[in-house]
């Protein structure tokens, strides 16, 4: 069956990096203010700070990946305000999403490309919001969001979320395993290198996912291991200092393959985070949904 998501306005999703705390009977600290100075690796299986201190990233989602690569709400409230109310929740960390085309496509350029998509009246909210960004270039305005969280103290891990921008995600939609219709392995490599070298030394920036959800008929352990490796070193080469966070197969739900291969991190980087876990289908079809009918619409609708 074709498993689905929502990916409405502010899709609020916890990323539980470290959810195996609550079995491990120690404490996990949370990021307070001042995360902008932060630097994060792993030890064993916990994230931690430089002091050692294991570190709990408390994740919601912030769409930027679909057809026009702007991040959603701009229309609706300031940047400020948006990132003020994502710390006032509890979050200390957003995991920002983006197309590799964003990285890869010199075309893609300013953001009044709203108008080519309809959005006028987002265009006219952009004007009253957040003027400042009518001007700004696409990956401009990407970055001045990521600007914008770390004022705020909150940390960002960038998501590719899918290679053509567009909603995500189905079997079939071209974005979801290497070598379909929109999903080529050496561009999104180059993408994901660039996204690295971009963000290199913006100190909220803490990590890198390195692709949203692989699944459809092409998914196999061998292309995983060979893709995922790669772009996991391109990554590391432009930023050492970023955590590599990888998903499973069958929309990140199986990563039970690794308990007899693990991933090979030792040949040029750490850190890493091999991530993701097969409780996501499990978080999304209970808990997840509930929270979403309370407050999915939080930011479209200003409260």
């Amino acid at each position: 069956m074709m498993r689905r998501r929502p990916s409405d306005l502010l899709l609020l999703r916890r990323v539980a990096l470290c959810v195996v705390l609550a079995f491990a009977g120690q404490q996990c600290w949370y990021l307070g203010r001042g995360v902008v100075a932060v630097t994060l690796s792993t030890s064993s299986r916990w994230i931690v700070d430089e002091a050692g201190r294991r570190v709990k990233l408390a994740c919601v989602n912030w769409p930027s990946h679909l057809e026009p690569v702007v991040a959603e709400g701009l229309g609706r409230q300031p940047v400020d305000a948006i990132s003020k109310k994502v710390a006032s929740l509890g979050f200390n960390c957003v995991r920002l999403t983006y197309p590799i085309a964003l990285a890869t496509n010199a075309s893609l350029s300013s953001l009044t490309s709203l108008l080519a998509h309809g959005l006028a009246e987002t265009v006219a909210g952009v004007g009253e919001n957040n003027p400042g960004f009518l001007d700004l270039t696409l990956i401009e305005s990407f970055r001045a969001v990521v600007d914008s969280l770390g004022e705020n103290d909150v940390m960002v891990i960038l998501d590719n979320h899918v290679s053509q921008p567009g909603w995500c995600c189905a079997d079939d939609d071209g974005n979801g395993f290497f070598g379909d219709r929109y999903f080529d392995s050496d561009v999104w490599v180059q993408g994901l290198a660039n996204m690295a070298a971009l963000f290199a030394g913006v100190p909220n920036v803490v990590g890198m996912s390195l692709r949203n959800e692989l699944r459809g008929p092409r998914q196999n352990h061998g292309d995983w291991y060979r893709y995922m490796q790669r772009g996991a070193e391109a990554v590391h080469a432009a930023n050492p200092a970023a955590l590599v966070v990888m998903g499973g197969l069958g929309y990140d739900t199986d990563l039970s393959f690794l308990g007899a291969r693990p991933v090979d991190d030792t040949r040029a980087y750490d850190p890493v985070v091999k991530a993701v876990a097969s409780w996501y289908a499990d978080l999304t079809e209970d808990g997840l949904d509930a929270f979403l009918t309370d407050n999915g619409h939080i930011l479209y609708d200003g409260k």
